[in-house]
């Protein structure tokens, strides 16, 4: 592998999330319990990620402004739009799984 600059490494790192999100967006069926079971992680995650990261290096994002980086529009609207409630089954195993965790 060439041996990759900084500023190349991190281009790639952000062309790479934006292919994620794209993903995301074009599967939102993709429910964000599903997403937690199966990798330990969703869109919140990732916005809140999103928003940390923003800022520790000094720009003021709110948690509102970063969820609609990843849901590429407004939270409330995608929720409406594309959220289903969560399943009793879902719900169990979210929480046996956070359980284990804790333990």
């Amino acid at each position: 592998m060439t041996k990759l600059t900084e500023s190349q490494s991190q281009a790639i790192e952000a062309a790479a999330f934006r292919r994620l999100l794209n993903h995301l967006d074009n599967n939102k069926q993709v429910q964000n319990i599903e997403l937690m079971l199966l990798a330990d992680f969703c869109r919140n995650c990732l916005s809140r990620w999103y928003m940390e990261e923003a800022n520790a290096q000094g720009h003021d994002v709110t948690d509102a402004q970063a969820r609609e980086v990843v849901y590429k529009m407004p939270y409330s609207q995608w929720k409406e739009n594309h959220q289903l409630p969560a399943t009793d089954e879902q719900m169990a195993a979210f929480n046996a799984k956070k359980e284990a965790k804790n333990k």
